[in-house]
């Protein structure tokens, strides 16, 4: 079990040497090699989620920089991959096929029966002034509920970049902005050939072994949400051909596949926290079964129910997971707000807190935040308030 750890965690980036100097475009692109996948999600009670697993990796960093080099750069785009994700340019092709295959859900088939000509009309407008956001719109409609009661704008608009007849162009404030493919991708991407269903989840459960190291099947069909009957002929297809390696996993009661490219760093050095749509613990099974961790986030959890706290972040360290904190940056006080704190059982608190300390201290510079407050709640306070 301990090296189907150090191959996972090896395999995500977490045995490359640190950066040596300012973080640049070159290491972005490692990060994004290693994971083939950055998933998006909109909360911000702590920081934005896909700012999490490049700073667990690299360590602080520019997060304009980041956003830069992910909108401006031409070498990742967004698409659902590992549900809403960054992904490299190069997945485009093999993501097509999603595009293609995408039938209107109900609302969208009710706005074109209710209103015909309203997406064409929407498509002209973005070829001719975008790029664009929902506010931009000539006739963005009103919201229907406080949620996902989209207008009839962002309904469109969702449809169109789910087909792929548009495409994000930047973010600002998360806020999305849409333009035509061929103002945003390089010529090179469109004009590649798109892959067959069969050779995109080929390539996916291929991409899925390298940034995985190892895993179960259900593993590999997770990272880019296709079914395990889709996954297993292709997961059988790469194991006649030697690109995957079928090995058991102490503990593990289902087979395990090794990406034979994978190393076995011979140790994983240091503390860092993980967002919970970080690779390494967004399967949450795959979790529990390599750290005996059990995660589940609770955002959505009624508050008097909820265990841990409302944005919890796993602890890792030293290969472990060894620890956990509910984050929140109070933005107006300037101060990082540890609202629970937790040791997993058998650990050393005062290690784990010390650890934990050291690097709060860093994401609170990180996130320009003056101080670093540990609330009365959870089994680590104590020992953390002491090492802060």
């Amino acid at each position: 079990m301990d090296q189907a750890r150090r191959i996972a965690l090896g395999a995500q980036g977490f045995a490359d040497p640190p950066p040596q100097g300012a973080v640049d475009r070159r290491h972005f692109r490692r990060v994004m090699h290693r994971m083939s996948a950055l998933q998006l999600d909109s909360v911000n009670v702590f920081v934005r989620s896909h700012y999490l697993p490049v700073f667990a990796r690299l360590g602080p960093y520019n997060l304009d920089r980041l956003d830069d080099h992910a909108y401006s750069s031409g070498e990742w785009f967004e698409y659902w991959g590992h549900v809403a994700s960054l992904l490299p340019v190069e997945t485009y092709p093999m993501l097509r096929y999603r595009m293609e295959a995408n039938r209107p859900w109900r609302s969208i088939s009710t706005l074109l029966d209710e209103h015909p000509g309203y997406v064409d009309q929407l498509l002209d407008e973005i070829a001719q002034h975008g790029p664009l956001s929902v506010s931009d719109l000539a006739d963005p409609g009103g919201r229907t509920g406080p949620w996902w009661g989209y207008g009839r704008g962002k309904l469109a608009l969702e449809w169109l970049f789910m087909t792929g007849a548009i495409t994000t162009s930047h973010r600002r404030n998360f806020t999305r902005y849409y333009d035509l493919p061929e103002r945003v991708l390089p010529d090179r991407v469109l004009r590649a050939e798109p892959l067959s269903k069969v050779d995109a989840h080929r390539e996916m459960i291929r991409l899925a072994a390298r940034s995985h190291g190892i895993g179960t099947d259900a593993d590999l069909a997770d990272y880019f949400r296709i079914t395990l009957t889709e996954a297993r002929p292709r997961i059988a297809e790469l194991l006649a051909s030697g690109e995957l390696e079928q090995v058991e996993v102490a503990g593990w009661s289902a087979p395990a596949y090794l990406d034979p490219a994978a190393r076995l760093p011979r140790a994983i050095h240091g503390g860092t926290f993980l967002s919970p749509f970080d690779p390494v613990v967004w399967h949450r099974d795959r979790a529990e079964r390599l750290f005996g961790f059990h995660y589940r986030i609770e955002i959505y959890v009624p508050k008097p129910k909820r265990i841990h706290g409302y944005y919890v972040l796993p602890f890792l360290l030293d290969g472990e997971i060894v620890g956990r904190a509910d984050l929140k940056s109070d933005r107006q006080t300037s101060r990082l707000l540890v609202r629970g704190s937790f040791v997993e059982p058998n650990r050393d608190p005062m290690r784990v807190a010390g650890a934990m300390a050291e690097q709060l201290a860093t994401m609170a510079g990180w996130l320009g935040m003056d101080e670093v407050a540990v609330d009365d709640n959870g089994d680590l306070s104590d020992a953390l308030r002491q090492a802060l």
